[in-house]
C-alpha cells in the first residue's frame, strides 16, 4: 500500500491510529517540568510543551530503585493507542517497572528520514528523551541501570536512533515492525553494546522485512539490521530456532540469537513468517487486508521484558 493511502486508512479508525508507520531519530534537551496528574508528565523542550503517560506498577514494589521502559508509538499513533495495542501496563504491573508512554510531535518521530512531521519540522526528538529522562528520575526511583526503549514501526525506528545516540543511557532497546534506514547505518556509533532484540513480519506491508525503498529512505532488511546490530556489539556468529507453532494461525516464528556479545548484551531477531505490520499477542489494529496478520504464537509484551529483564549496565 502507498504511504499516503496507508495515512488515510489509519486515519479513519481510532484503533488504527494507535500506530501506523515510521520511526525514530536522536535528539538533546531544555526543560522546564511538572506533573499535573500522577500520569501524565509535561515538559517544555525548545519552546514545544511535550507530555508523557507515566504508569507507575500496581502494586509499587518495595524496593530502592526500579526499572523504566519508554514505550514509542507509530506514526499517527498515541501513548494510549500505543499502551492499547500491546498492553505494557499488565506487564508493568506483573513485573514492577515503571512504563512510559511518550507522545510524538504532530503523533511523529523524528527518525531522520525526512517522511514525518517531526523531521520535516526539525523538531529534537532526542533533546526532548534526555530531558524526559532526566525528569522521571528527579520524580521516580528510576534504577539507572535498567532503562530500556522500545518502539512499534516509526516509534521502533526512533528507538533504533536512540540506541545509536543515546546507548549509554539505556541497558538495551526493541523493536516491532521497524528496520534500519541505511542513513542512520553509517552513522550509528553506539558509546558501547547494547543489547537489542527485533520482531518483524514477512509479509509486513508497510515496511520490507527484505529491505529497500520506503518513503524517502533505503532501509536494510531486518537480517542486515540485527547484523549491524551485532557487528556493533561485537556479538559471535547466531544460532537459529523456531518457536512452537502453537497458535496455527498461519503465521510461524523463527528466532536468530546472538548470546556471545561484548559486555553481557544480546541481539535477537524474532522474523514472523507469514507476520504484518503487527503487535504479536496484540491488537489487531487494523484489518488483515490492510495490515496483515498478527501472530498469536507468542506475546510481543512479554517477550520484550523477559528479554529487558535479562540485560542491565
Amino acid at each position: 500500500m502507498h504511504l499516503m493511502r496507508w495515512r488515510q486508512a489509519a486515519g479513519t479508525t481510532a484503533a488504527g491510529t494507535a500506530l501506523a508507520c515510521l520511526a525514530a531519530l536522536p535528539i538533546a534537551v531544555p526543560v522546564h517540568a511538572t506533573v499535573t496528574k500522577d500520569s501524565t508528565l509535561t515538559l517544555t523542550v525548545d519552546g514545544r510543551v511535550r507530555t508523557a503517560r507515566v504508569h507507575l506498577p500496581n502494586p509499587m514494589p518495595d524496593v530502592r530503585k526500579v526499572p523504566l521502559v519508554l514505550s514509542f508509538h507509530g506514526l499517527l499513533g498515541s501513548g494510549d493507542g500505543q499502551q492499547a495495542l500491546s498492553q505494557f501496563n499488565h506487564v508493568s504491573n506483573e513485573n514492577g517497572f515503571i512504563a512510559v508512554y511518550p507522545e510524538g510531535y504532530q503523533r511523529s518521530w523524528n527518525d531522520g528520514r525526512r517522511d514525518t512531521p517531526s523531521n520535516r519540522d526539525g523538531v529534537k526528538d532526542v533533546k526532548f528523551v534526555r530531558a524526559l529522562l532526566d525528569q522521571l528520575a528527579k520524580q521516580y526511583p528510576v534504577d539507572s541501570g535498567r532503562v530500556f526503549a522500545l518502539g512499534m514501526s516509526n516509534g521502533g525506528f526512533f528507538a533504533q536512533r536512540l540506541g545509536c545516540v543515546m546507548g549509554s543511557r539505556f541497558a538495551a532497546i526493541a523493536t516491532v515492525a521497524s528496520v534500519m534506514p541505511k542513513t542512520s547505518a553509517k552513522r550509528c556509533k553506539p558509546a558501547e553494546p547494547l543489547s537489542v532484540l527485533m520482531i518483524m513480519g514477512t509479509a509486513d506491508p508497510l515496511v520490507p522485512y527484505r529491505g529497500g525503498r520506503f518513503g524517502r529512505a533505503t532501509l536494510l532488511s531486518a537480517k542486515s539490521s540485527a547484523k549491524l546490530w551485532r557487528e556493533r556489539a561485537r556479538c559471535k556468529e547466531p544460532t537459529e530456532s523456531a518457536l512452537p507453532d502453537t497458535a496455527q494461525d498461519g503465521t510461524t516464528t523463527r528466532v536468530l540469537v546472538a548470546n556471545k556479545c561484548k559486555a553481557g548484551a544480546a541481539v535477537k531477531l524474532y522474523t514472523v513468517d507469514g507476520g504484518g505490520h503487527t503487535w504479536p499477542g496484540g491488537l489487531q489494529y487494523l484489518p488483515e487486508a490492510t495490515i496483515g496478520r498478527t501472530s498469536r504464537d507468542f506475546d510481543a509484551s512479554r517477550t520484550i521484558w523477559t528479554f529487558f529483564a535479562g540485560h542491565a549496565r
